[in-house]
């Protein structure tokens, strides 16, 4: 062979040229990250069954997914992780040599399966199937030097503000904001109260839903009209509510004498956070975390360099005594190791 390319250098030239060609473009679609991409793929499911223990929630939402996951096309193995703050996180791995995208897709069917199986207030919070890596690619923690925000501030404005910008960069798959929940109307309900006034949480539960709803008020003048109408107009009513105090006026029962048992007589309503389960700190300090995963074949340090850039944008916008820094970058040992080819 050795004497066929040296009795013929010009076919061994464009050769080497071609091979020199392949090489470039090849490289600007290599992911680039600190290890090979070896790890087998890894689907995550996840759903939130609130005010149920983690018994309750593996009885109710792990185990129905489960059945209907088994003999899923190319799975290796599953696992599921049940908390007391009403948390379902299942995750699905499959063979290394599939699509993650045709995994996810088998996923979902299987899932939607066993919706029906599901309980209401499941299927009403949603469930996210979507792929997950083992660890974050980079972590931003959010936080007020002076102490002007709480965790519960910072968790959600990260989660309004910065998430969904965050997900749409090229090689993040999700984020996961740590610190606290997001914001929610807590109803401390009082035991004695219920007691004497012979009410209980699921009419409390019922009488929420009837009364926090949106409800389409329709038009005035539309046709057919009366002759003369030269006008349509859109009405818009009061929708969902939206303050402790409009919670708090929430009608539970009418009593024989006519007066009313309202939502602020057995209940303290305040605008909290959904789950006190995690508190965020940093260096002392109230703090928000935001996770970003990143998308299995894509370019790590591509995906690094978008999001960083996305933060300095987004902090022009940051209210006062708002401030962020990176808290891990698994980027640095392959940006160094880079430097030394």
């Amino acid at each position: 062979m050795s004497k066929f390319f040296i009795n013929r250098p010009i076919v061994a030239m464009v050769i080497a040229i071609l091979m020199v060609i392949i090489g470039l473009v090849a490289m600007t679609g290599l992911p680039v990250a600190q290890f090979p991409n070896i790890v087998p793929p890894e689907i995550k499911v996840e759903t939130t069954y609130t005010g149920a223990d983690a018994l309750t929630v593996e009885q109710s939402v792990a185990t129905p997914i489960e059945q209907q996951m088994s003999g899923v096309d190319y799975m290796n193995y599953m696992y599921s992780t049940n908390a007391n703050n009403g948390m379902m996180t299942l995750k699905v791995i499959f063979d290394v040599k599939t699509d993650t995208n045709i995994d996810q897709v088998l996923t979902q069917m299987r899932q939607n399966q066993a919706s029906s199986q599901l309980p209401e207030e499941v299927r009403s919070y949603g469930v996210t199937v979507q792929k997950s890596t083992s660890s974050p690619l980079i972590m931003f923690a959010l936080y007020s030097p002076k102490g002007t925000y709480d965790s519960i501030f910072l968790a959600n404005y990260a989660n309004i503000n910065i998430n969904d910008q965050m997900t749409r960069i090229n090689g993040i798959a999700s984020v996961t904001v740590f610190g606290a929940g997001q914001y929610a109307m807590r109803l401390w309900v009082k035991p004695d109260q219920l007691a004497k006034l012979n009410i209980t949480v699921p009419e409390i539960v019922d009488a929420i839903k009837d009364q926090n709803t949106v409800n389409p008020a329709g038009q005035v003048g539309a046709e057919p009209a009366p002759p003369g109408i030269e006008y349509t107009y859109s009405i818009r009513a009061q929708g969902r509510l939206e303050t402790p105090e409009e919670f708090a006026q929430i009608v539970l029962r009418a009593n024989p004498d006519g007066s009313l048992v309202r939502l602020k007589d057995l209940a303290r309503v305040e605008l909290g956070s959904q789950t006190y389960s995690m508190v965020g700190r940093l260096n002392g300090k109230p703090s928000a975390v935001l996770a970003l995963y990143q998308l299995p074949g894509s370019n790590a340090i591509a995906a690094v360099d978008g999001v960083t850039r996305l933060m300095e944008e987004v902090k022009s916008n940051f209210p006062p005594d708002l401030e962020y820094s990176i808290a891990l970058d698994t980027t640095q040992s392959v940006r160094e190791g880079i430097k030394e080819i």
